[in-house]
């Protein structure tokens, strides 16, 4: 995947949802204007990253990471280090963090499709100003029945939470998000794109 066609997942993104328009359009402008969008040097105003909602392949369940310094449940992910595949590096991210093996991305056919995008901005540490992380997000699954050895310093434990009740456990408004979205997803046929009037 290049910039060109990651701007082609966004334009259909924003085909699916209309009421993000304007948070579309921050990361179409920053991969327009900034050379080192994908580098995280650019802090001007910030830097894509990619991560990923994970469910269980047997359960549906959804795996989670808390956060050392945040202190708050979220999705795996991180920077994506100048690659422009942004699913590559959401499903590297994913192995990385948990350990786990086998990651597919949903649809398993038709191609690549964002789940959600975000922009939300990191605060200012060490010698790192306050920025943007354009993140850009994709559905995932993996077998539950294997050991999870936690690898990054960054995370205090990572988890299995059951799909039922999630939207209801937490509130963060980004990972809700992404949940109701998964849900109708997996609600509808996981093989198939998701690009039936309505969906996500």
């Amino acid at each position: 995947m290049d910039r060109s066609e990651l701007i082609r997942l966004l334009d259909r993104y924003e085909d699916r949802h209309p009421e993000e328009r304007e948070t579309v359009d921050r990361v179409r402008w920053l991969l327009a204007e900034r050379e080192r969008a994908f580098h995280r040097d650019c802090f001007d105003p910030g830097h894509i990253t990619s991560s990923a909602w994970i469910v269980s392949h047997e359960t549906g369940a959804a795996l989670l990471t808390h956060h050392r310094k945040l202190e708050r449940w979220l999705q795996l992910g991180g920077h994506v280090d100048g690659q422009t595949d942004v699913l590559a590096s959401a499903l590297r991210e994913a192995a990385e963090e948990s350990g786990l093996e086998g990651f597919e991305s949903l649809p398993v056919s038709g191609g690549p499709v964002i789940l959600d995008v975000d922009v939300h901005e990191i605060p200012a540490r060490a010698d790192e100003p306050a920025h943007e992380h354009h993140d850009i997000r994709f559905l995932l699954r993996v077998s539950e029945d294997q050991p999870i050895e936690r690898q990054v310093r960054e995370s205090k434990e990572i988890r299995w939470f059951p799909s039922a009740g999630i939207t209801e456990r937490f509130d963060e408004e980004s990972l809700v998000r992404m949940a109701r979205k998964a849900a109708i997803w997996l609600r509808q046929d996981p093989l198939g794109p998701p690009f039936a009037t309505g969906s996500p």
